[in-house]
């Protein structure tokens, strides 16, 4: 097996996790170890392999399918030298909050919320196409802190082999940040990462996507707690009426909503859009519509040069 690197040196296998090498104790270079021909089984064992070289981690987790898988297998290949830390900010709802807190106390994980301020960072706040960057780059910032602190030996994240065919401006401030990243070393994809997760029993193997409250404003419209906070109502009432893959997309006073496909019949009931736009406007919005070409990843992209202008997830 390749081994792991810190800074310029070999890893040695005398290294404990308070030691350091510059921000990090370890950098795992990402490399394509694992081809296609590997299944799901043979992934997850080198993905345990690898996390088990570690003298500990600490593991981003926001509570999506991937993060929530990654901080599962660190926590089965490292017990308590594994640490999952969620970020709290006027960007992450309190719906994703309550997903974590379920997730964590269920499957027994060493776990702890920080706070971070990337709503303090104007170049956050004026939503150009590399918001995403700002935000990274502020969590990664404050869990170096937290593993200098602690003495952690890495920090890892869940970006997956699929990620990294989309405009994701996120991954640069993990790479600036010398942040693993575990589950794209294995070669894991989606698809895959969901059936491993089926099969451990984990609750997160089906949930739909999720991503920042942020990623529902349009790029340009300057990211304020008061619209994220309208957003996280307008979503929140979505979900009281039980839609379950779906976006509110801020337009100003408008909210502009995304259903999947399969929910979009019973959007278009006349019963139910008559609740979706009166439980929208209670929450704050003026007008509500709905996109008749349903729910799909990064649709605000599609306002970006061709060149930019693919799924970020959101």
């Amino acid at each position: 097996m390749a081994p792991w690197f810190c800074g310029d040196s070999a890893w040695r296998a005398t290294v404990v996790s308070n030691v350091y090498c510059g921000k990090m104790a370890s950098l795992l270079q990402i490399r394509n170890l694992t081809g296609n021909s590997r299944s799901p089984a043979e992934k997850e064992e080198l993905l345990l392999a690898r996390l088990a070289e570690l003298p500990s981690v600490i593991v981003a987790l926001s509570g999506g399918t991937d993060s929530a898988y990654l901080a599962w297998a660190a926590h089965r290949a490292l017990g308590a030298r594994a640490l999952s830390v969620s970020a709290l900010s006027p960007s992450y709802s309190a719906h994703d909050r309550g997903v974590v807190e379920s997730f964590v106390r269920q499957f027994a994980l060493r776990h702890e919320f920080i706070e971070t301020h990337e709503i303090e960072n104007p170049a956050y706040r004026a939503n150009a196409p590399d918001r995403c960057y700002f935000c990274k780059d502020e969590l990664f910032s404050v869990l170096d802190a937290l593993a200098h602190e602690r003495g952690f030996a890495a920090i890892a994240y869940g970006v997956n082999a699929d990620d990294t065919l989309d405009f994701r401006p996120g991954h640069r401030a993990a790479t600036e940040h010398q942040v693993l990243a575990p589950l794209l070393e294995a070669n894991l994809r989606k698809a895959e990462i969901r059936e491993l997760s089926r099969r451990a029993g984990l609750p997160t193997w089906d949930r739909p996507a999720s991503a920042c409250l942020s990623s529902r404003i349009p790029y340009g419209t300057e990211v304020t707690p008061e619209r994220l906070a309208l957003v996280e109502r307008g979503e929140a009432a979505l979900r009281a009426l039980g839609f379950r893959q779906f976006r509110v997309r801020l337009h100003e006073k408008l909210a502009r909503i995304e259903v999947a496909p399969e929910e979009m019949a019973r959007a278009t009931n006349a019963e139910i859009a008559a609740a979706i736009s009166r439980e929208l406007k209670r929450a704050g919005f003026t007008y509500v519509a709905l996109d008749l070409d349903g729910y799909r990843q990064g649709s605000l992209n599609e306002a970006l040069p061709d060149a930019a202008g693919r799924s970020s997830g959101s």
